[in-house]
C-alpha cells in the first residue's frame, strides 16, 4: 500500500520551485512587448490596415527592402574583403589596421550621417573648396550628388555596420586550415581563384550570419533614414503612431518588421545548416600570410584604410572640429542633464539585464521542468526586434497599467500618484532590458557552460544552497564574462535611439536623443559634444572587444 502511494505521488505534477518560477517570470517579462504588439495588431481600435496598404505601406516596405539589400551587400563585400586581406596577407599597416577596422562600431550610424552631411553639404568644406578652386559662384555652376538621399543612407549605414561581417569573416578565415590554400596554390589557383573557390565557400556561414545582423540593424535604424528623408517601416511607425495617433496601425507595421526579421533569422540558419564545414584536425595549421610589397602592398593597405577613414576618422574629425569651435556647448546644463540621464538609465538597465540573465540561465540549469528550457531561447527575440517595435509593445501596456493604478489609488481617497512607469525612465530601462537581454544571456550561458559540473555539485554536497552556490562558485569564476556583458549592454543602451525617442518622458533627454534633436535643427556644433561622448563610450567597448578576439 505504501509503495502504491509513493508511485502515485511521483506521478503528480511537481510545482515549480522558486528558481523555475523566477525563470518563467523573467522570460514572460522579456516576451511581453512582442505579445502586446501582436494583440494590438490583431485587435486595433481603429482599422487602418487597408488604408496603409493602398497608400504608404508599399513605399515604406520598398525603401526598407532596398536599404537592407544595399547595406547588406556593401557590408558583406567590404567586411569579407578586408577580413581576407588582413588574414591572408602581410602589408604595410596591417598590424594596426586589423583592429582599426573595428572602430566604426564605436560610432552610431546617425552620428556618421550628421557628419557626412556637414562635410558634403553646400556650405561644407568639400563644396566650398571646389567653388574656390574652380571659380564657381553658385550651385548652378556645377553638379554635385544629392547628399540626403537613399544611396547616401546606404553608404553611411554600410560604413557603420560592416564590422559585424568583418569580425565574423576574419574569425572564419583564421579557423580554416592552411593546407586547403596551399593545395589550391599548388594546383595553380591565383589570389582571386583561392578567394572564390576556397576561402569564400569555407566562411559562407559566417558571412551569412554577419550580413543578417547588418540587415537587422538596418531595419532598426531611425536616425539615418529620418535625417536623409528616406521613408522606411521604422519611420512609418513614428508617423502612424505620433502623427496619426493610431497605435493599432503602428503595431501592424511593427508586425511587418518582425516578419522581415524572422525571415532573415530563418534564412541565415538554413544557409548555415546547408553549408557546414568540418575541420579534419583539431590542430590544423592556420594559413601562412603572404607578404605584399610595392604596389600590391599599397593597394591592400588602401583597401583596408578607406573603410576606417569613412566610418571612423571622418565622423570623429568633423565632430571634433565643431566641438573645438563651440566650447560653450560643453558647459551647457542640458548636456550635463542628458549625461546624467544616460548614466542613470543605462547603468540601471545594464545591471538589471545582467542580473536577470544570470538568474534565468542559472534557474533553467536547476529546473527540472521543460517550460523554462523552452522559453530561454525565445527570449533572444528582443535583440532581433527593432527599438521602435519594442517601443510600441512596451509603452501602451505600461500606460494602461499606470492609468489603472492611478485610478485605483485615487478611488481609495489617496492623492493621484501620476504616471509611475511611463512618466519616468522606467519604461526606457525596461525597453533596454528586453532589447539587449540576448547579449547578457549569451554571455552568462557561455560562461556557465565552461564550469565543470563537479564544482557546484561539491558545493551543494557541503551544504551550500542554490543561491549560495551561485554566489560562491559561479560568480567568482565568470566575473570576467559578467563584466564584459555589463559593458556591452551599457554601450548599446547609450547608443539606442528609436526606443528612447518613443518612451522618454517629457523633457527627458539622453545623449542619443540630444544628438538627434540638435542635429535635426541643423545645430551640429551643439550636437558634437554629446556625439563625441557617445563615441567615446563605444570606443571603450570596441577596444574591449578587440582584446577578447586577439
Amino acid at each position: 500500500m505504501t509503495d502504491q502511494i509513493a508511485r502515485t505521488y511521483r506521478r503528480l505534477p511537481r510545482l515549480p520551485d522558486a528558481w523555475s518560477f523566477g525563470a518563467i517570470v523573467i522570460a514572460a517579462l522579456v516576451l511581453l512587448p512582442v505579445g502586446a504588439i501582436l494583440w494590438l495588431a490583431l485587435f486595433p481600435s481603429e482599422p487602418i490596415w487597408g488604408h496603409l496598404i493602398s497608400t504608404t505601406l508599399p513605399r515604406y516596405f520598398g525603401n526598407s527592402i532596398i536599404l537592407m539589400s544595399g547595406v547588406g551587400l556593401l557590408s558583406a563585400i567590404v567586411g569579407t574583403g578586408t577580413a581576407w586581406l588582413v588574414v591572408m596577407y602581410r602589408f604595410p599597416g596591417r598590424g594596426w589596421l586589423e583592429w582599426a577596422l573595428l572602430f566604426p562600431l564605436a560610432i552610431p550610424a546617425y552620428v556618421g550621417a550628421y557628419a557626412l552631411v556637414d562635410f558634403l553639404e553646400y556650405a561644407g568644406p568639400v563644396q566650398t573648396g571646389l567653388r574656390a578652386l574652380m571659380g564657381w559662384e553658385s550651385a548652378r555652376d556645377y553638379v554635385f550628388p544629392e547628399v540626403r538621399s537613399r544611396p547616401a543612407a546606404i553608404l553611411v549605414l554600410s560604413a557603420a555596420l560592416y564590422p559585424y561581417v568583418y569580425l565574423l569573416a576574419r574569425a572564419g578565415f583564421r579557423e580554416q586550415s592552411g593546407a586547403s590554400f596551399d593545395v589550391a596554390r599548388a594546383l595553380g589557383a591565383g589570389a582571386v581563384g583561392r578567394f572564390f573557390r576556397v576561402g569564400l565557400p569555407l566562411v559562407r556561414p559566417a558571412i551569412a550570419a554577419g550580413t543578417a545582423i547588418v540587415m537587422m540593424e538596418t531595419i532598426n535604424d531611425f536616425g539615418v533614414v529620418d535625417y536623409f528623408g528616406v521613408q522606411t517601416l521604422t519611420t512609418g511607425i513614428f508617423t502612424v503612431w505620433l502623427e496619426m495617433g493610431n497605435a493599432g496601425g503602428a503595431a501592424q507595421i511593427a508586425c511587418v518588421i518582425l516578419g522581415l526579421v524572422l525571415f532573415l533569422m530563418t534564412a541565415e540558419r538554413l544557409s548555415r545548416r546547408r553549408a557546414r564545414v568540418s575541420q579534419m584536425s583539431r590542430y590544423a595549421r592556420p594559413a601562412t600570410p603572404i607578404r605584399l610589397t610595392g604596389l600590391g602592398g599599397m593597394l591592400a593597405c588602401l583597401a583596408c584604410l578607406l573603410p576606417v577613414l569613412g566610418g571612423f576618422v571622418l565622423p570623429v574629425g568633423v565632430l571634433t572640429g565643431h566641438a573645438i569651435a563651440n566650447v560653450d556647448a560643453w558647459v551647457d546644463p542640458a548636456l550635463g542633464q542628458a549625461l546624467l540621464h544616460t548614466l542613470g538609465v543605462g547603468g540601471a538597465a545594464s545591471a538589471l539585464t545582467v542580473g536577470l540573465a544570470l538568474f534565468l540561465v542559472y534557474g533553467v540549469r536547476l529546473s527540472g521542468h521543460a517550460l523554462p528550457r523552452l522559453l530561454m531561447p525565445v527570449t533572444t527575440i528582443g535583440y532581433a526586434a527593432p527599438g521602435a517595435v519594442l517601443g510600441v509593445g512596451i509603452l501602451l501596456p505600461l500606460a494602461a497599467f499606470d492609468n489603472t493604478l492611478a485610478d485605483s489609488i485615487a478611488a481609495l481617497g489617496f492623492d493621484d500618484p501620476g504616471l509611475i512607469l511611463t512618466g519616468t525612465g522606467a519604461a526606457i530601462v525596461l525597453a533596454y532590458v528586453v532589447r539587449f537581454f540576448a547579449i547578457a544571456q549569451g554571455a552568462a550561458d557561455t560562461a556557465m557552460e565552461r564550469i565543470s559540473p563537479s564544482l557546484p555539485m561539491a558545493a551543494r554536497a557541503l551544504g551550500r544552497s542554490a543561491g549560495g552556490t551561485l554566489g560562491s562558485v559561479y560568480l567568482p569564476m565568470i566575473r570576467g564574462s559578467v563584466s564584459t556583458a555589463l559593458l556591452l549592454v551599457f554601450v548599446d543602451c547609450v547608443k539606442e535611439l528609436p526606443a528612447t525617442l518613443l518612451l522618454r518622458p517629457f523633457n527627458f533627454d539622453t545623449l542619443a536623443t540630444r544628438v538627434y534633436e540638435q542635429a535635426s535643427l541643423e545645430r551640429i556644433g551643439d550636437a558634437a559634444p554629446a556625439a563625441l561622448l557617445v563615441t567615446g563610450v563605444g570606443l571603450v567597448a570596441v577596444v574591449t572587444l578587440a582584446r577578447m578576439n586577439r
